[in-house]
């Protein structure tokens, strides 16, 4: 399986970035993965132009979104991180599931997996991990997609996860279960 991860974090090696790693040691070697930062891919907001309609499903934006997509469409999988960011996903993931729309009729037609691992401050049974769980959910049933991951983790300081070697472990193996 062709597994695309993709790092909502700006931070090079933070919380999110660990529980990334963690998964991606458990894919492979089974399964295929790249990595993609989203960050530097200064992605623009659609703004509902619809050329993306017309031409194959590349935005015409001068960004980073048409080889972001497809690489989307070349993946059996997409595995997202976030940092949680005012009770949602970073802005720089949302700008690259925005894209999803250029082919999401496409994207409907060829079912993937999808993951979500969102990483906050919080504990995680307060509200925004109930909230990206939901919108991930609705993705998911959208485009036909089967959630297979939705990992909820606390860590406030910068290198909290990286001194939990048992969750590490533990997405380690979730991730062996793909």
């Amino acid at each position: 399986m062709n597994i695309l991860i993709l790092n909502g974090s700006p931070r090079k090696n933070g919380n999110t970035v660990h529980a990334l790693n963690a998964l991606k040691k458990g894919m492979e070697p089974a399964h295929q993965t790249e990595w993609v930062d989203v960050v530097p891919l200064n992605l623009k907001g659609c703004i509902a132009c619809d050329g993306c309609k017309k031409n194959g499903g590349d935005c015409i934006l001068p960004d980073g979104g048409a080889e972001l997509i497809a690489k989307v469409a070349a993946a059996d999988m997409i595995l997202m991180g976030s940092p949680v960011y005012w009770w949602g996903i970073s802005a720089q993931l949302k700008l690259a599931l925005d894209k999803f729309y250029s082919r999401g009729g496409e994207f409907m037609r060829h079912p993937k997996k999808l993951g979500i691992v969102s990483v906050g401050e919080a504990a995680v049974d307060e509200p925004q991990y109930r909230l990206i769980s939901e919108q991930f959910h609705c993705i998911a049933e959208y485009l036909g997609w089967k959630l297979v991951i939705d990992e909820k983790i606390s860590a406030a300081a910068i290198d909290d996860l990286a001194n939990q070697p048992s969750k590490l472990a533990e997405l380690t193996l979730i991730a062996q279960s793909i």
